[in-house]
């Protein structure tokens, strides 16, 4: 089991950056999971935004994420960061980070919220026109 905390959410203006960080607590280490990051605005759906594989080498993104997101790990420091470039108003929400405990890899589908079993509470993340 692992706990995951976020952090690095905030207000931001259209076209500004924010760095999002998932710190992991767990008994083992990260590097057996495979990361995800999703998020949920207002009246929708959590939605998949990338995910990051077991050793950090392999980059999954959606859509609506690829050329302004990039996530990475430091599985030392049992975290997982999301880079958000570039961001617009519909970037407004909330960002979760997830853990998938069997560290599986299935790019480039997108991932579903049923395929990861930790989550830790969200950062928010407003962005301003």
């Amino acid at each position: 089991q692992v706990q995951l905390v976020e952090s690095g959410g905030g207000l931001v203006q259209a076209g500004g950056s924010l760095r999002l960080s998932c710190a992991a607590s767990t008994r083992t280490s990260i590097s057996i999971y495979t990361m995800g990051w999703f998020r949920q605005a207002p009246g929708k759906e959590r939605e998949f935004v990338g995910e990051i594989s077991r050793s950090g080498s392999n980059m999954n993104y959606a859509d609506s994420a690829k050329g302004r997101c990039t996530i990475s790990r430091d599985n030392a420091k049992n975290t997982v960061y999301l880079q958000l470039n570039s961001l617009k108003p519909e970037d407004t929400a909330v960002y979760y980070c997830a853990a998938d405990s069997r560290g599986l890899w299935q790019a480039p589908a997108p991932r579903t919220v049923y395929e990861y079993d930790s989550w830790g509470q969200g950062t928010q993340v407003t962005v301003s026109s």
